[in-house]
């Protein structure tokens, strides 16, 4: 498992259940072990520093950028040394390295989906925004992103009156009034 895997599992669990929680402070355990390098039975999973970096930017959204990261294991050095950079970075305020195309396109493996609804359908009583993203497990980061920019373009639109403006035009559309139920 590597980068695609990670961010399905921080897409669709990870952060929706911790945006829910809203918390006052952010404490992680950061081990590398999955960091690429580290052979099994230590590790054998393929993380990028550059995905390391960007699940500390997003968790740099929550508790009001109040995030502490405590070094807690890995094995090998130089991955290490590139993923708490990576982290390091993010907690500064500066942009993680970029992740890979290869790994923005890929959809999660098939153990790692059946795996991440497993852990939905046990924690969808206590946590019912998972349901939001459930549907998103098998797509790759890239579609997911694109459906959420999509999303959010749609609920941006005004319920009573939409403007829609192009260099060319302005067009308004209004809405069609609704029937109102008679008050007795």
């Amino acid at each position: 498992m590597g980068d695609a895997e990670y961010l399905a599992a921080f897409r669709t669990i990870v952060m929706p259940v911790a945006k829910e929680f809203d918390p006052q402070i952010v404490l992680v355990s950061a081990g590398f072990d999955a960091a690429a390098g580290h052979p099994p039975p230590l590790g054998g999973y393929k993380l990028s520093p550059a995905c390391f970096g960007y699940m500390t930017q997003q968790l740099m959204t929550l508790a009001d950028g109040k995030v502490v990261l405590a070094l807690e294991g890995g094995y090998d050095l130089p991955s290490m040394c590139d993923s708490a950079e990576a982290c390091v970075r993010a907690l500064l305020g500066d942009a993680p390295p970029p992740l890979s195309q290869e790994e923005l396109t890929r959809s999660p493996c098939l153990k790692a989906v059946e795996t991440l609804q497993k852990t939905i359908a046990i924690q969808v009583s206590h946590w019912p925004v998972l349901k939001r993203s459930a549907h998103t497990i098998t797509w790759s980061a890239l579609s997911a992103a694109e459906d959420n920019e999509t999303v959010s373009a749609m609920a941006s639109l005004s319920m009573n009156k939409k403007h829609l403006q192009s260099p060319e035009q302005s067009i308004e559309i209004e809405d069609e009034p609704m029937e109102e139920d008679e008050i007795k």
